[in-house]
């Protein structure tokens, strides 16, 4: 959507086309009659439309029974957002829209006022730089709507452990990310200053280092300390070490940093 914003910015009525609704599909299709990459980029997204066309006229939405089975002529079910967007995510996808923008910035005249965004010397093409590393991914899997609220797996966690061992060392602590402990009403006292400091660590050791492998992660389980209290998410996290196993569990304020006023 941020993309479409900028390629929309200040374009010509011309370049836009003056009856078509969607001015993204005009612009592709103009640039594409004399950049054969965009061209491609077209065929592509045509296609992927005339497949979600024949998925309307089936009858409830299913395919015809010459295809049901077969894995080789399955087509992935475009959502709604991907519709919406369905140039700029096929020509991300296809790993080519950083070269499609960079083409439209250095002929931005034929397509674009002065004042527009790609027209200008310097944000045009830190616009298509900006778009070389995520069409250099490959996206396999995309997010799903619910992926704000999943956890990492085990497998991930422990993954991170073991990139993190290869360049840390036991005699560099300091390596570790540095996580700071806020408290509302601190009155300088050596024993607050203990717990902060017993706290600072016991956060940093929830991190991979080290002297500790981690075996286990879990975020936002839930614990209730007392009866009359209500559960407190927290992280639980099972970790090795040279001769023993430990169990933690951290509310998730102090992993946040942010003590608060609860004990």
């Amino acid at each position: 959507g941020v993309v479409e914003a900028c390629l929309l910015h200040m374009l010509k009525r011309r370049a836009a086309g003056f009856l078509r609704t969607d001015k993204v599909a005009a612009l592709f299709t103009k640039v594409g009659k004399s950049y054969a990459i965009a061209g491609d980029v077209c065929k592509k997204v045509q296609e992927l439309q005339q497949q979600g066309e024949g998925r309307k006229n089936q009858p409830n939405g299913q395919e015809p029974l010459k295809r049901q089975g077969s894995t080789t002529s399955k087509t992935p079910v475009l959502t709604p957002q991907a519709i919406k967007h369905i140039w700029v995510r096929t020509a991300l996808i296809e790993k080519v829209l950083d070269k499609i923008v960079q083409y439209i910035v250095d002929n931005c005249s034929k397509y674009y006022e002065k004042e527009a965004l790609l027209a200008d010397p310097v944000c045009g093409p830190i616009l298509a730089s900006l778009l070389v590393g995520p069409c250099a991914l490959e996206y396999t899997k995309l997010k799903t709507a619910d992926h704000y609220w999943t956890d990492p797996s085990a497998d991930e966690l422990v993954q991170r452990h073991r990139i993190h061992g290869v360049h840390g060392r036991q005699d560099s602590p300091s390596k570790r990310p540095a996580l700071g402990i806020r408290k509302r009403h601190s009155s300088g006292s050596t024993s607050e200053d203990r717990f902060a400091a017993s706290a600072r660590e016991y956060v940093e050791s929830l991190h991979q280092n080290s002297r500790t492998h981690l075996l286990y992660g879990k975020n936002n389980v839930l614990v209730q300390p007392k009866d009359d209290l209500e559960a407190i998410p927290g992280y639980l996290s099972l970790h090795q070490s040279a001769d023993s196993l430990t169990l933690k569990w951290t509310p998730n304020q102090l992993m946040n940093g942010t003590l608060g006023d609860s004990e």
